[in-house]
Formats: C-alpha cells, structure tokens, sequence
C-alpha cells in the first residue's frame, strides 16, 4: 500500500492503543464522528462500543472507497469522501457527538481551530478525542509559566478544557513517522472570563502578538491603537513584557479591548 506524505498518512496500527483511545469516554449509544479513518482501525474499534451512528470523513478517495466496502453490511457505519476543512461541521453534528480523530500533522492545528470557531457556542459534541504531533500537543496543553505556552494554548483554552492526555510512540505507526505523538481529549465549555462578540478576534490579537515573539508588546500595542493607558493599569498589563508573558486572560481583556474600539 502506498502511503500519501501530503495527506500525512500515518496509520496507527498498535491494538493497545486504539483499545485506549477508544476508552477514554463513553461512546456507546453515542454519536461518533472520525476524521481520517484511513484502513478503519480506529473505526471497527469504535464500533465494538455499539455507537448509535459512526459517520467517517475520509479525504483520500481510496481509503474512502475501501472502507465503504469493508462497512457495506454495517449499517451504523457511514462513509464519506471529503476534506474536513471544508466539510460543514455543524450539518453533522447531532446531539451527543463524540469525535476522534489520528489528524495529518500538516493540518492538526487548523483542524482544531475549525472546531473552536463553531458558531453558535456552545457547539452540539461533546467530546474531541485528538491526536497530535507531540511538539504541537504540548502547545496545545500548555499553561501559562510554561515553555510551550503559545497562542494555540490560548486560543484552545478558551473553549474547551483539557481532560486527559496520553503520549504514543512512533512505533505505534505504519509507516512510521519521525516525532511521538499525543493524544488528548477536550470537553467544550463556555469560559465567564470571555466577553468577545467573535473568537476570531482572539484568534487575530493573539496571533498579532505571537508573530513577533521575541519582541515587547508596547509596539504591537501601538499598532493595534490600544494605548489607553487606564485601560492597560487597571488589567495589569505592562506593555515591556513579551507576548508569552502575558496571562490567558490577559489575551481575553485585550481582545475585548480591541472589539470596542473597533466596532
């Protein structure tokens, strides 16, 4: 069989560790999304948990087409060929959706911010089972003092709560892949702290600032119009630090900040 690099096409063969990704939350009577099935692996492991529906999303036509015809007499399984960045999310999504999925390295973090901006909030899943590349991961879990605090760890927190984590080998796979990998499981939530009209806003103003990391914040400040001075004293924010200095909420206030003189 013949793997696609674009489609970063690493399929985890490890039965051990598709028993644990499929027992981190209860799927049974549930219904369960999967992106990337690729040879269905994770699918039939999946299934053994009798979801209501198991709906996969395969961009790859011949996967796709293999695993129609491996589920053709399974009537719970539906199989469809399709990227997920630009698959209408909300369209598939029923109550009480669970969705796994092993993501392409690639695209990892624009899949999860696809699920982030689901609009209106909060979206009808109820979990996400995903996994990453082990670098990515650790931004994506980081709390604020850590050295992999980033603005993906912002942007995520402020939606969804981290609920477990667990690290895979890379010899879990086939073909192997170079790094480890991680698979965490987030569980969506409306956050009080966030006021916005849009998380896009958050989206912008952190990745404003996270594009010149190395840099103090007075002059991203600056560009963006947010020199009231009031504003910045009464939020604690001391415009000398550098963007991985500042707190989640922070990042909250300052996009808040920033839909005010904007709109």
């Amino acid at each position: 069989m013949k793997f696609k690099k674009s489609l970063g096409q690493n399929l985890l063969i490890d039965k051990n560790v598709l028993r644990k990704i499929t027992s981190i939350t209860k799927i049974s009577k549930k219904n369960v999304i999967e992106i990337g099935p690729g040879t269905g692996n994770l699918s039939f492991e999946i299934l053994k948990f009798n979801p209501c529906k198991l709906l996969c999303i395969e961009k790859d036509r011949i996967f796709s087409s293999n695993l129609k015809k491996l589920s053709k007499d399974i009537e719970n399984l539906f199989v469809i060929n399709s990227d997920i960045l630009r698959t209408d999310l909300k369209s598939m999504m029923l109550n009480n959706t669970v969705i796994f999925g092993n993501l392409p390295y690639n695209i990892s973090s624009q899949i999860l911010i696809k699920f982030i901006k689901i609009n209106p909030w909060p979206p009808n899943f109820e979990r996400l089972i995903f996994m990453f590349q082990k670098e990515v991961g650790e931004k994506i879990i980081a709390d604020y003092g850590n050295k992999n605090y980033s603005r993906l760890s912002i942007i995520t927190k402020s939606r969804l709560k981290i609920m477990k984590y667990f690290y895979v080998s890379k010899n879990c796979f086939l073909p192997r892949p170079k790094v480890d990998s991680i698979v965490i499981e987030f569980k969506p939530y409306v956050n009080e702290n966030l006021n916005l009209k849009s998380i896009n806003t958050l989206e912008y103003i952190t990745n404003f600032f996270f594009s010149n990391k190395r840099k103090m914040i007075n002059k991203a400040l600056k560009k963006l119009n947010i020199n009231d001075q009031d504003f910045l004293k009464k939020e604690k924010i001391n415009a000398n630090l550098r963007p991985e200095n500042l707190t989640e909420k922070n990042y909250y206030k300052i996009a808040e900040f920033y839909e005010k003189i904007t709109k």
